[in-house]
């Protein structure tokens, strides 16, 4: 599967001048060195459109030029940009080839001009190490960043919520169970900003409190207000901080439902760009798909080379690492590696795809074999990553299987 945007050099024998860029955050170092290894370049590079444009152009002079780099995007992105904008080759040396060809050079120092000229020195002689960079297409760019800004949001508003439990439980534990309970749902966010103290809820009376609740969650509400006002029976004394709490609780909540607002809002720009994108029918044809997942899987596997399902189970941390000593150890876990990212929109969206009878039958067949929960989910996402390849190594849409006949 390989949609263009890493693949291998192919016209390496064309290159005459090879670059190497050890990137970084506010200056890179580029090391150039001719076909036969001589070097006539080895200096610093500011991270200024004009300064690398003024660098490459005068190597141009020398012959057909590839500019290799180590990370092709983030702070490598400029390099990068203006390399293309020249209409030179740009290379990409993958971190792991890069530690394993820095072993094989003598000394042990690790520096900007030597890492750079082992990676000018790869691009001229070990060619099937690089990997061209074809420049993302701007969906897939913009994806990419609003998907790493509504990852910064979640975090941000798990944090906040694990914050408003905490103060709960420490000022009234019974509110906390009855609150904290449905917190994800945004009625309980709406009634602590109006009432962020027990005893302004209390003051509210269980009437208003279930108006507010049935406002916003219909069906709940009023089963909601009675459970929060028999949980405020529970206490009579006011725990020293509870005037403060109330203060902050309010804030809090009020926090809470601003980075939900911003995670909806954001998720409709997601959604567009999903749309838009040509993989937006193939990918959404399968079950607990949405567009946070979509978007997910646009920009961390859609134009990355996979041999085989396993290759990209191995890639997303879904594949199990056998280990095993002599005869006395033996067993397959979970692997720790892998893309994070990859991994856990993998894993929810097996976890949405327990409402699918298909879905549901696999992950209750694994539980029966005497898997935990989470171990029968990882199993469901192996399978989904397989089915996944398919679709995308074949353009094809997914295609529930048909019932064995007997």
């Amino acid at each position: 599967m390989n949609s263009g945007r890493f693949a291998l050099i192919t016209d390496h024998e064309q290159v005459d001048i090879f670059i190497g860029s050890d990137v970084g955050k506010s200056n890179h170092h580029a090391v150039a060195i001719d076909r036969k290894g001589k070097k006539f370049l080895d200096r610093a590079l500011p991270q200024d459109e004009a300064k690398i444009r003024a660098i490459i152009q005068a190597v141009k002079g020398k012959g057909t030029v590839l500019l290799d780099v180590d990370q092709p995007s983030t702070i490598g992105a400029l390099p990068v940009a203006v390399a293309r904008t020249e209409g030179t080759q740009v290379g990409y040396l993958p971190g792991l080839a890069m530690r394993r060809i820095a072993d094989l050079h003598p000394g042990e120092a690790k520096t900007d001009d030597r890492d750079a000229a082992i990676i000018a020195e790869a691009a001229r002689t070990l060619p099937h190490t690089l990997r061209s960079i074809v420049l993302a297409d701007e969906q897939a760019a913009e994806l990419s960043m609003l998907c790493g800004f509504d990852d910064d949001l979640a975090k941000q508003a798990t944090a906040t919520s694990n914050r408003i439990r905490g103060l709960l439980t420490q000022i009234h534990p019974a509110l906390e169970r009855a609150i904290g309970e449905h917190l994800d749902h945004p009625a309980m966010a709406e009634l602590l900003i109006k009432y962020p103290s027990p005893q302004q809820i209390r003051k509210a009376g269980q009437a208003r409190v279930a108006t507010l609740l049935s406002k916003h969650a219909p069906r709940a509400g009023q089963r909601w207000a009675a459970a929060i006002f028999t949980a405020l029976g529970e206490q009579s004394v006011v725990v020293s901080g509870t005037g403060a709490a109330g203060i902050v609780l309010g804030q809090l909540a009020a926090m809470l439902k601003q980075l939900r607002t911003a995670r909806n809002e954001l998720l409709t720009q997601v959604e567009d760009l999903v749309e838009a994108h040509p993989l937006h029918q193939v990918l959404t044809s399968m079950p607990a798909v949405g567009a946070r997942t979509a978007a997910r899987i646009i920009t961390e596997v859609a134009g990355k080379e996979f041999h085989s399902s396993g290759h990209l189970a191995s890639y997303a941390g879904l594949a199990p690492v056998t280990w095993r000593s002599g005869t006395s150890i033996r067993g397959d876990h979970p692997s720790r590696k892998g893309n994070k990212n990859l991994k856990r929109a993998f894993f929810l969206s097996a976890f949405a795809a327990l409402k699918d009878p298909l879905s549901r039958a696999y992950y209750d067949k694994k539980r029966a074999e005497g898997k935990k929960h989470n171990q029968a989910l990882i199993a469901l996402a192996r399978r989904r990553c397989d089915v996944l390849f398919a679709m995308l190594r074949d353009g094809t849409f997914y295609e529930a299987p048909s019932p064995k006949t007997t």
